[in-house]
């Protein structure tokens, strides 16, 4: 007999779990979310050196949705009990609230029938890798209207090349700001959840500003996660500038000199 979506979704959750980013807790965590067709989408906790930066599970994995074009989702699972703060975000999300199901499994629609648990989502990008700087901008300019941006209307759009995949990233609002997801930051926290090694290149635009370059937080999470990286960011007409991630944040704070959790022997 075929296993009941939400248990097949746990064994996704706790075995995303091991691909998560936490040198400073040592506590990792995942989610895993449902959608209309019964792809589900991994999401794992990415922490920074900075650690109001920390991208968690719930945010990484529906970041990844919205950026791959997907808003179907109808379930979202934990490898954890969910916090008091999980169970808000998930309560006031932009594309419509979902209701706990159990203590770490929420709904969008309680009493509807959730379709059985198939292949894992593939978010990546079905193009070449980009022979130009001109060949990525144009890709990041078209996962930008993917972009989720209710309470700015300012759509953002990254693509990363890493691993010879592409990875699209996309800005991802919510009502409580301290809960938004830069494209970047997106982009980034795909990678990690889906086990992809440090990337190569970052292409970036900002639809309505021609010469915007990243916020602060993305220039961070850069530095930790894709310090080799080339950052190309769009200028409209005019060829791309190119950046290092170092280059965009001197004197960054890497965290190496931060305590390791207790018993680890690093």
């Amino acid at each position: 007999m075929a296993s009941a979506p939400m248990d097949v979704l746990r064994r996704h959750a706790h075995d995303a779990a091991a691909r998560a980013h936490t040198p400073y807790s040592g506590r990792p965590a995942a989610a895993v979310l449902l959608l209309s067709d019964g792809a589900w989408v991994p999401g794992v906790r990415v922490e920074s050196a900075s650690f109001s930066l920390v991208i968690p599970a719930l945010v990484n994995a529906l970041s990844t949705a919205v950026a791959a074009g997907r808003r179907d989702v109808v379930a979202a699972v934990l490898d954890h009990a969910a916090t008091p703060d999980e169970a808000a975000f998930l309560a006031t999300v932009p594309d419509g609230a979902f209701e706990r199901a159990a203590e770490d499994a929420f709904v969008r629609r309680a009493g509807v029938s959730l379709p059985p648990a198939s292949e894992r989502l593939d978010p990546f990008l079905d193009a070449p890798l980009p022979a130009s700087s001109e060949d990525g901008i144009a890709l990041a300019r078209a996962v930008a209207e993917r972009a989720l941006v209710p309470e700015s209307s300012f759509p953002v759009g990254c693509v990363l090349a890493a691993g010879g995949r592409l990875v699209p990233g996309v800005n991802v609002e919510h009502p409580d700001w301290s809960r938004v997801l830069c494209a970047e930051r997106n982009a980034l926290g795909t990678a990690v959840s889906y086990g992809l090694p440090e990337a190569e290149a970052l292409y970036l635009t900002c639809l309505k500003d021609p010469a915007g370059t990243p916020c602060g937080a993305c220039r961070q999470l850069l530095v930790e996660l894709a310090s080799a990286a080339v950052l190309w960011m769009d200028r409209g007409d005019n060829a791309p500038a190119s950046a290092a991630p170092s280059a965009l944040l001197p004197g960054a704070f890497d965290g190496r000199a931060l305590e390791p959790p207790a018993g680890d022997p690093t």
